[in-house]
C-alpha cells in the first residue's frame, strides 16, 4: 500500500467526517480510499475490451410511442449480455428501469449511452464494475475436481 499525503480545507474535511459517521468508516483514509474507488468505477474510462459486470439505471417515459417496447427488445437482443432487469412503475407513465449486463466496457457502453439518447429516457447512469476472469481446477462440495472459470472484482480497470 502506497502512503499519499494530501491538504483539504476545513468545510472539505468537515464533510468527510461526516461521510465518515454516515458510512462506518473507521479512519479518513478508509473513507478516501472509498470515495475513490466509488468515483473511479463510475467512470466508464476503462479500455474498450477489459471485462465488467455494468448496471445501467435511467427513468423511462412509457408513454413516448414504441420505447416501452423498443427497451425490453434492447435487452432481448443483448440476451447473452443480460443478467437481469428491472422495471419499477413510479406513476402512469413513467418507470425507472435497471439493466445488470456483462461483457466488455466498449459493449455495455455502447449499449448504455444509446437507451440514454432515446427520446423519452432520462437521468440515465452507468455504472462499471471491472472483473478478471480466471480458471480455477478443484472441488465444490463432493465429486471430482473440475474445471470452470470465476470472476474476480478488481479495484480498478
Amino acid at each position: 500500500m502506497q502512503r499519499t499525503t494530501i491538504a483539504i480545507d476545513d468545510d472539505l474535511a468537515a464533510q468527510l467526517d461526516a461521510y465518515m459517521q454516515a458510512t462506518g468508516a473507521m479512519s479518513r483514509s478508509e473513507a478516501i480510499r472509498d470515495l475513490i474507488r466509488r468515483g473511479l468505477s463510475a467512470r466508464p474510462d476503462g479500455p474498450a475490451e477489459a471485462r465488467c459486470f455494468a448496471v445501467i439505471s435511467c427513468t423511462i417515459d412509457q408513454s413516448v410511442r414504441n420505447l416501452a417496447s423498443r427497451v425490453p427488445q434492447g435487452r432481448l437482443d443483448r440476451h447473452d449480455q443480460t443478467i437481469s432487469a428491472l422495471s419499477v412503475p413510479i406513476d402512469h407513465r413513467s418507470s425507472i428501469d435497471v439493466t445488470v449486463m456483462r461483457g466488455s466496457v466498449g459493449d455495455v457502453s455502447t449499449y448504455a449511452e444509446a437507451l440514454f439518447l432515446e427520446r423519452g429516457v432520462m437521468h440515465g447512469t452507468l455504472s462499471l464494475i471491472p472483473v478478471a476472469e480466471d480458471s480455477a481446477h478443484h472441488v465444490h462440495n463432493q465429486g471430482p475436481a473440475h474445471e470452470h472459470t470465476h470472476l474476480h472484482i478488481k479495484s480498478s480497470f
